[in-house]
């Protein structure tokens, strides 16, 4: 969505607006399916991408998120079901014609053109005019802050530079909708965090819809509007960060998504959306949509963050007993590894650097169980 304005700086439109009609989705898949021989790749899957959104497709290799990808890019052809792009039906189009912007894990530069002629391969292949393909080119290089580098070489460029020529190369030509495959693999740490920063400004000011591929937690819910979870070709849950850290609707997403600790527990009642569980002494309630079809007595497993439990100091009432088993010192937190007394270990996350001196390993504690921000599922068959 890059303007034909003379200032890339400037929103092309309004963010989350586009050309298509009011109200219509930027990406649909009805129904899709993929397979590979007697492998399905992916299950019969649902999905609509709002337009403007930041979409992220998330989960361990092999789950299926690449090739959900490479069926809206059109490198893949679907076994069943019908993608829509902007409302027009694209299962059957190529992907040259899909006018969509693509950025690959190793970014696909290719190493005998120039910066310049990299950036404007899409449009000379769509025949636009010279001296039109010499404005864009210089906005998207502005875009991306890398004016001055038109002539420069792939090779002359550092890892955060190709990956800044790969998203100008795709943003250029204007696409309905901008994928990214893991773009951000390749970088170090540090670069990884302020290229996500920049892309994130990138797409929020040209309010381009774009869907993102990623393993790293981090980056989904750091970048996100919303996240699909995926695995073993299956959608799992889709939702918002704060909806599929805090509200995961089953194991896998609760196991998967951030650090999490999981105690046994006993369910005793469940009434509406929240049922009562025991875990040895204690009484908590969690949410009950996992819990519904289980009869109180059940075994379920109780899964809590690490920021939320607590310690205190051995035989404080309301607490599990344990025994400090490691501290490993993050920087802006402390990691507390401790081992219950009925067996099992859980990781508590404590704020400051107090716990170093507090808690030595082999020190009795108490592990403070929060009432709140605990979910329960069945245990697994």
């Amino acid at each position: 969505m890059l303007s034909k304005a003379a200032d890339l700086s400037l929103p092309a439109r309004p963010p989350g607006t586009s050309a298509s009609p009011r109200g219509t989705p930027a990406v649909r898949l009805d129904g899709v399916v993929k397979r590979f021989g007697a492998v399905t790749a992916l299950e019969e899957t649902w999905l609509q991408v709002e337009q403007g959104e930041f979409l992220t497709l998330l989960g361990p290799s092999g789950c299926g998120k690449t090739t959900l990808l490479n069926l809206m890019a059109g490198f893949l052809e679907a076994d069943a079901g019908e993608i829509f792009i902007g409302g027009d039906l694209v299962t059957a189009t190529p992907p040259y014609e899909r006018e969509i912007g693509i950025v690959f894990q190793n970014y696909a530069l290719f190493p005998h053109m120039n910066v310049a002629k990299n950036v404007g391969y899409g449009l000379r292949m769509r025949g636009v005019p010279k001296r039109e393909i010499a404005r864009r080119v210089d906005e998207a290089l502005a875009l991306v802050k890398l004016s001055g580098f038109a002539d420069r070489s792939p090779r002359q460029l550092s890892g955060g530079q190709q990956q800044r020529v790969a998203l100008a190369r795709a943003l250029v030509i204007q696409p309905k909708v901008l994928l990214l495959d893991e773009p951000f693999s390749a970088l170090d740490k540090n670069l990884r965090g302020s290229m996500q920063v920049e892309l994130k400004e990138i797409q929020r000011r040209l309010g381009v819809t774009t869907v993102f591929v990623t393993h790293d937690q981090g980056e989904a819910l750091s970048m996100s509007d919303r996240i699909v979870v995926m695995s073993a070709g299956r959608v799992r849950q889709v939702g918002t960060p704060d909806q599929v850290y805090r509200h995961p609707q089953d194991r896998f997403v609760a196991g998967f998504i951030g650090d999490v600790n999981r105690l046994p527990g006993r369910l005793e009642a469940c009434a509406g959306e929240r049922a009562t569980v025991a875990i040895r002494d204690l009484r908590r309630d969690v949410e009950a949509t996992a819990l519904r079809d289980c009869a109180a007595g059940a075994e379920v497993d109780v899964f809590v963050r690490p920021d939320h439990l607590g310690v205190r100091p051995a035989g404080e009432a309301g607490s599990l007993p344990a025994c400090v088993a490691a501290l490993v010192y993050q920087g802006s937190h402390i990691d507390l590894y401790a081992d219950l007394a009925d067996g099992g270990r859980v990781l508590v996350r404590m704020p400051g650097q107090g716990a170093l001196a507090t808690y030595a390993p082999g020190t009795p504690v108490g592990i403070l169980v929060p009432q709140g921000g605990l979910v329960a599922f069945p245990p697994e068959p």
